[in-house]
């Protein structure tokens, strides 16, 4: 019994003297070198590589082909500090050394092993085939066409003065002011961008069983179109796929390959009106098909849709905010959307002339502010005023309501709405009846309820504001979601009422210090997280 007892208690022993640590996660890994990324940057196409990869990659003049098929663009990076410090929270926790910083040549000798592998591979096709041609091929085929069926409501022409025959493309969203959510796209119209009456549009508009073939032959006439010098050739080209993308929806994603997002990405920035229009109008078109939307933003062309944004032409600049807004809505793209530098154009664009360009890059904007590390860019560009504002004066009212519900998800965003005067401002609008739909009477005391979490200032500004009838009045009379949150809101100042005593000598000592501002903020991140968060659902 003693010796099996201790044969017991050694073999326990050694299993708990070396426990296993969990092998870091795959998005940790850089996809070139194979290791844990200790300066991680995001590329123009949207990936996250360490910088060393990128650097080598670059002085070698190679693109390696990712495990999707698709091939980064190594023009324009930037710091990705969000992977890098989750990366290094993780070391910490699991007691695992920070990554050291990657050597340029041992980065260099992986690279030149796959550039090796790249050539062999190639030379086993013996020259019959190119490898642009083989991915052109397994594109092709590799997605059947299917038929997506949209609502008749969806084909009409959208009334308001700033409708135009050319940009029907553009992302919309439901014409009810009660539902601002969810978003709608209108991919298809009655009225063509450009009249045509070329044999190409008569084969492309009666599709045979043979599909393949035909599909084929035809990107790659466009495709050398599109190159071509000659401008005629080019618009030609551009309008013929741009009616082929909106009027048949099957062929969206076939014809979203690396080739012909490749062949458009110069004529996004043509000095010639129509090219760029249509170019454009182009890629909304391609985006509004959700299995293309990542695929695009991988492909590079982010940074050319801002530089249309800021200064294109008026009408590319309705389809580049409808881009944008498209893009946003896959959850895999918003942080690289921000981090690509989307955040200052588009609340540039806001101010924009175009009713079209202000809804598109306001729904742009709430969707990027999903993700919390866009909230924190966008409250750095100081955008609470101008929002403000925008609220006071009814301007695109439901859609500014939603981006200030993200950011009042975080503390950063709570502490500028808050110094920035907005519990005033939203029980204004509650007081006044500028909120006339239920959803924005919804948003507003959303706002105001991810404003009072834990911050000690906000009891203050309402009673300064006298929101608490506001609230009452809700209470009784509004929907059943606002009537929730008025009842949540009126509970906590009612609890904070009755030790108020304590609360006003704390209050009298911090203003005395004059920490209001610092204490506020740290108060503001306890919990470590909001429980009424932005999203669509909560609203």
């Amino acid at each position: 019994m003693g010796g099996n007892g201790k044969y017991k208690w050694r073999l326990s022993f050694a299993r708990s003297a070396s426990p296993s640590k969990p092998e870091p996660p795959k998005e940790f890994l850089c996809a070139i070198a194979g290791s844990l990324m200790a300066d991680p940057v995001v590329v123009s196409s949207g990936q996250t590589f360490d910088r060393v990869s990128v650097q080598v990659c670059k002085d070698l003049s190679f693109t390696p082909i990712l495990e999707d098929g698709s091939k980064p663009d190594f023009e324009t990076i930037f710091p990705n500090l969000a992977i890098k410090s989750t990366i290094l929270r993780w070391c910490e926790k699991w007691g695992v050394e920070h990554p050291p910083a990657l050597g340029y040549a041992s980065v260099e000798k992986v690279v030149r092993t796959r550039m090796a592998s790249r050539q062999r591979e190639e030379g086993d096709c013996g020259g019959l085939i190119r490898v642009s041609e083989r991915e052109l091929l397994k594109n092709v085929t590799g997605n059947p066409p299917v038929t997506c069926k949209h609502a008749v409501s969806e084909l009409g022409h959208r009334v308001d003065r700033f409708y135009s025959s050319s940009s029907e493309e553009s992302v919309v969203i439901a014409a009810s002011p009660e539902t601002p959510l969810p978003l709608k796209t209108r991919p298809s119209c009655y009225s063509s961008s450009s009249s045509s009456s070329s044999s190409e549009f008569q084969e492309i508009e009666n599709p045979t069983p043979t599909l393949g073939p035909i599909l084929s032959c035809q990107e790659e006439e466009l495709v050398l179109k599109l190159k071509s010098r000659d401008i005629f050739e080019q618009e030609q080209a551009v309008i013929s796929l741009r009616k082929i993308t909106r009027t048949q929806e099957h062929r969206r994603s076939a014809l979203c390959t690396l080739r012909v997002i490749s062949a458009l990405k110069p004529l996004l920035v043509s000095k010639y009106c129509d090219v760029q229009v249509n170019a454009v109008a182009t890629l909304v078109n391609l985006s509004l098909e959700n299995s293309n939307k990542v695929r695009i933003v991988r492909s590079g062309v982010v940074p050319l849709l801002i530089d249309v944004l800021k200064g294109g032409f008026s009408e590319a600049q309705d389809h580049a905010a409808g881009a944008l807004f498209s893009l946003a809505i896959e959850e895999d793209n918003r942080m690289a959307i921000g981090a690509l530098g989307a955040l200052p154009a588009l609340l540039n664009a806001l101010r924009s002339d175009s009713e079209r360009t202000r809804h598109d890059s306001a729904l742009a904007l709430y969707n990027l502010t999903l993700v919390n590390s866009n909230r924190m860019k966008l409250v750095k560009l100081n955008p609470v005023p101008r929002l403000l504002e925008m609220v006071k004066a009814g301007n695109l009212l439901s859609r500014v309501l939603l981006i200030l519900c993200n950011l009042a998800a975080c503390v950063e965003g709570r502490s500028a709405m808050l110094d920035g005067n907005a519990v005033a401002v939203l029980v204004g609008l509650l007081r006044g009846n500028g909120a006339k739909s239920k959803s924005d009477k919804e948003n507003c005391v959303a706002a105001l309820c991810a404003l009072s979490h834990g911050n000690f200032r906000f009891r203050g500004l309402m009673k300064e504001a006298r929101g608490e009838d506001v609230l009452r009045e809700i209470e009784k009379r509004g929907s059943e979601r606002a009537r929730d949150k008025a009842r949540r809101l009126l509970e906590m100042v009612r609890e904070r009422d009755e030790n108020g005593e304590e609360e006003n000598v704390d209050w009298e000592g911090l203003l005395e210090s004059a920490q209001l501002s610092g204490t506020s903020q740290r108060v503001g991140g306890v919990g470590g997280r909001n429980v009424h968060s932005a999203k669509s659902s909560d609203f």
